[in-house]
This record gives C-alpha cells, structure tokens and sequence, in this order.
C-alpha cells in the first residue's frame, strides 16, 4: 500500500468515525428526551438537516470522486514510468539518433515525461535554446493535466462551510418561527432548542466534508510539485546527454568575419603608405 492510498483511507475512516461517534451520541440520549425529534442514526440527522444536506452530499461525492480520479492518475509509475529513459537510451544510443523510433516509443509510452521528451527529441537536431524552449512548453502543458481537477477540491473545501452555514440559518429562522407563531411557546424552551439543534447539523456536516477535502487538496499539491520537481531534474539531464554541443553563432562569425576584413585593410593600408614613402625617395 503506498502513501497515497494511506491518505485516502485516512479521510475515509475519520469521516466514517465522526459519523458513528455523532450516531452513538444520539443514541445515548434518552428517550424522554429525544421523543419528537432526536436523531437515531448517521441517516436521521441527513434527513433533520433539511434540503441543504442534499448539496453537501453532493459535494462530498464529487470530492470522493475527483480524490479518487487524482489518486490514480498522479502515481509515479504514471506519470514517471522507472524503465522509461533506459528504453530512450537503447534508441539513441552511441550517438546514433533515430528520431524516428524514438518519437514512436514516447508515443506508445504516453506518459507526462515521455510527452515533454518528445517534444525535445523532434528538435535534437537544432540549437540548445530552441530545444529548451519547447521543452518547458510541454512541460507547462503536462503540469497542467497534472493539475487537472484539484481547483475543484478546493472550491468544495471553501462552500461546504457556508453551505452549512446556510442550513443552520436557515434552521434557526424556521426554530424562530415555530416559536413566534406558537401561542403556547412562552416558556416552553423546548421547542427552541428543538430546531436549533437540528439546524446545527448541517454545519457539523459541511465541516465533515470541508476539512478532509482540504487536506486532500494540499496533499495533492505537494504530490503535483514533487512529480514536477523530478520532471524538470530528469529533462534538464536528458538535454544535457543528448542536445548538440553550443555552436558558434552567427553573431561571433559575423564578428570574426568583420575583425579579418579590419585586419586586412589594415594591412593594405601599411602597403600603401610604404609604396607612397618609397617612391617619395625615389623621387628625391
């Protein structure tokens, strides 16, 4: 098991030990007390919480979803296969570079990494720069498939508070309104503490489903910038191996070129003024 599904089962666990924990305390409660409205159970206090458990719920299946999705996708195996560079190698190997094979083995591999090489290996034949400049364009295009998804873990994290909130407002002003329009509520703080505390579980449940999303979230970004990280190490040495060494520019040969035409006029200059001397001597 690794470190991944650790995590997930961690979430999943302390969401199912919360859940118990809220169901057994209701049951504890005893039963004059909780004749007309205690929860009995994980599926009561859904169903007291009202209609906003319903988009809670939803939330907390999306993010399941998406940790799940996320999960599978970003394991090292996928997306930074162990055997992938030794099979690159066997295909430009001894210097010998057969673009050709190895695009076609980056392609049948598929993954992030072999997707970035790709786009270095159809360029090997050019000059470093232009090789790492679209190097680091795939490899912004592959970060952000990596990424893919996880703005909306945390977009759940940020609403599942507030939409408890909502609920447990919108509990609070139904408990109000029982009481006012009950003649029989002087006194009587049952019938207050009755909504109120049924209003306060949608709160507890948008809390249920916000921190373990939040965590998820950060893991998942760790995980991204980690797998990036070795990414960038791994094609920073695949350039370094296979990109032609530095040419001499055409700025410098241009420089060369103009330094040898100044050194020839130069010197044709200093054949002239002797012939122009000599035959002044000459004439005297």
């Amino acid at each position: 098991m690794d470190v991944a599904t650790g995590v997930w089962m961690f979430v999943q666990l302390g969401q199912f030990a919360v859940g118990q924990a809220v169901g057994d305390a209701a049951r504890s409660i005893p039963s004059n007390v909780t004749d007309g409205g205690a929860a009995q159970s994980v599926w009561d206090f859904m169903v007291k919480g009202g209609p906003v458990m319903i988009p809670i719920g939803l939330c907390s299946f999306i993010a399941l979803t998406v940790m799940v999705e996320r999960l599978i996708s970003l394991r090292r195996g996928q997306v930074i296969p162990r055997k992938f560079f030794s099979g690159l190698a066997d295909h430009l190997k001894n210097g010998v570079r057969d673009r050709d094979r190895a695009m076609e083995y980056c392609k049948k591999n598929g993954s992030p990494v072999a997707n970035i090489v790709a786009a270095g290996i159809k360029r090997l034949d050019q000059p470093v720069e232009v090789i790492e400049k679209h190097i680091t364009e795939a490899g912004q295009r592959e970060v952000l498939k990596l990424r893919k998804y996880t703005r909306i873990l945390s977009v759940i994290a940020s609403i599942a508070p507030l939409l408890g909130l909502l609920g447990t407002i919108f509990g609070m002003i139904t408990a109000f309104q029982t009481v006012a329009a009950s003649g029989e509520a002087l006194g009587k703080t049952e019938l207050l503490a009755k909504g109120i505390y049924q209003a306060m579980i949608t709160t507890a449940a948008g809390l249920m489903v916000a921190i373990p999303v939040l965590i998820g979230f950060h893991w998942l970004a760790a995980k991204i910038e980690f797998l990036v990280s070795e990414m960038d190490r791994l094609t920073v040495e695949f350039v370094e191996t296979y990109a032609p060494p530095p040419a001499v520019s055409g700025r410098l040969i241009r420089r060369e070129s103009l330094s040898l035409s100044a050194s020839e006029a130069i010197e044709d200059d200093a054949e002239t003024d002797h012939d122009r001397i000599a035959a002044a001597a000459a004439a005297d």
